[in-house]
């Protein structure tokens, strides 16, 4: 079974940069997209950005820009990279894995906080 560990949150001041990384553990397949999610406290979850096994990225309109997507298909870890960061950010932050047949891998978060 597959799990996904999230890392690298925490708190940072605007204008900064965090970088987050979500590994996954156990077999996910040649064809799979992993894409990083954000909740903010009284929204809902958005999609930030994904990337498909072949490298293919796509990044919600808010973020684009500010921050890059990007695998290593061999330890099976998808990172993410934010600059640029504003309050507007703060949210926690989702690993997910869709491989198609399989139901949804979601991680189990990572608090991202921007604050002065």
């Amino acid at each position: 079974q597959v799990q996904l560990v999230e890392s690298g949150g925490g708190l940072v001041q605007p204008g900064g940069s965090l970088r987050l990384s979500c590994a996954a553990s156990g077999s996910i397949f040649s064809i799979n997209v992993m894409g990083w999610y954000r909740q903010a406290q009284g929204k809902q979850r958005e999609l930030v950005a994904s990337i498909t096994n072949g490298g293919h990225t796509n990044y919600a309109d808010s973020v684009k820009g500010r921050c890059t997507i990007s695998r290593d298909n061999v330890k099976s870890t998808v990172y993410l990279q934010m600059n640029s960061l504003t309050p507007e950010d703060t949210a926690v932050y989702y690993c997910k894995l869709w491989r198609p047949g399989f139901p949804d891998v979601w991680g189990q978060g990572t608090q991202v906080a921007v604050s002065s």
